[in-house]
């Protein structure tokens, strides 16, 4: 699977494009409560509501499923913060008897005529002044979803919300 897919060039000192991956059950609900209860300490997101599923065990690499959650939930977060009642939600539904995961925001939403660019490195929708960052974040996810050997993709509407899809093998 490696091999067919060239390696993400991100941040300097990156490797999540690279590094040996040890794939094994992981608990997506953990990492992802983790990254929320850190999202509260750092961004003061008391009044953020947040929604999990009950439970979701996936095979992965936990530490680069942590990258994913990490960079989802903190966009989610970030798009969100404005809005009278901000709610973030990691779901998951099926598809043609697959699981697909989703992340989901009622924040400032895309056009979705710019889908394309949410997932190219520093290609940003929203300006520097609206929502700062560095516009990595989705292509860093989209390559780690790609080593795993499933896909990404979002769907969003502006003022009303985004949601980011991904599916694990």
């Amino acid at each position: 699977i490696n091999e067919t897919i060239p390696p993400f060039v991100g941040p300097p000192g990156d490797r999540c494009g690279t590094a040996e991956m040890a794939v094994r059950p992981t608990d997506l609900v953990a990492l992802a409560n983790a990254v929320v209860e850190e999202l509260r300490r750092t961004e003061g997101g008391d009044r953020v509501e947040y929604r999990c599923v009950p439970e979701a065990t996936v095979v992965a690499d936990g530490r680069l499923l942590r990258i994913v959650l990490e960079n989802l939930l903190r966009n989610a977060w970030k798009f969100s913060h404005k809005k009278p009642n901000p709610r973030v939600e990691l779901g998951c539904t099926e598809c043609d008897g697959q699981k697909v995961f989703f992340v989901r925001d009622n924040g400032a939403g895309f056009n979705s005529t710019y889908v394309n660019k949410l997932f190219q490195p520093f290609q940003r929708l929203h300006s520097n002044t609206e929502f700062e960052g560095t516009g990595i974040g989705l292509a860093i996810v989209q390559r780690i979803i790609k080593r795993h050997g499933g896909t990404a993709w979002a769907e969003g509407v502006p003022n009303e919300g985004a949601t980011i899809y991904f599916t694990l093998p």
